[in-house]
């Protein structure tokens, strides 16, 4: 059996509890720093949250109608797909900077959210790069980020 014990973390020695070979009771307590979600976290999970199923939907648009999403009222709903987009590419980049700089990508958080927003963040970027590239493929060119006569005019 491995145990990975980090220095904070308080093993039983043998001078307080004597070796008994029929105890299969061993008590670690660890006192960790990552219990802790950072604000930064918290805003990444809920911005990832709402930001990959967005991008789900403006892929799928794209595919079938050569556009991306529709402005919506005000515009709201080509910001929400824009940000959307750049909330993405901004989990991976603090992913692969977080991978270069400890070995490992971003922690798992609070339920394991953190981590799931950044597999769906990866997933979402291949998804972006495939259907990008079948959309340049078939059509020529990929719509620009503000409507035109082509799509919304």
């Amino acid at each position: 059996m491995l145990l990975f014990v980090s220095p904070k973390c308080v093993l039983p020695s043998k001078k307080q509890e004597p070796y008994n070979p029929k105890s299969t009771h061993l008590k670690i307590q660890c006192m960790s720093k990552s219990n802790q979600t950072t604000p930064i976290e918290k805003i990444a999970i809920g911005g990832g949250l709402i930001s990959t199923p967005v991008i789900g939907w403006s892929l799928y648009t794209l595919k079938t109608t050569g556009c991306g999403l529709p402005p919506g009222p005000a515009g709201s709903i080509g910001a929400i797909e824009g940000v959307s987009y750049l909330v993405v590419v901004g989990i991976v980049g603090w992913s692969l900077y977080t991978k270069s700089k400890t070995g490992s990508g971003l922690p798992n958080g609070p339920f394991g959210l953190l981590g799931a927003v950044e597999g769906l963040s990866y997933l979402s970027l291949l998804a972006i790069l495939v259907v990008f590239g079948l959309q340049f493929l078939e059509q020529g060119s990929i719509p620009g980020p503000l409507p035109t006569d082509q799509c919304f005019g």
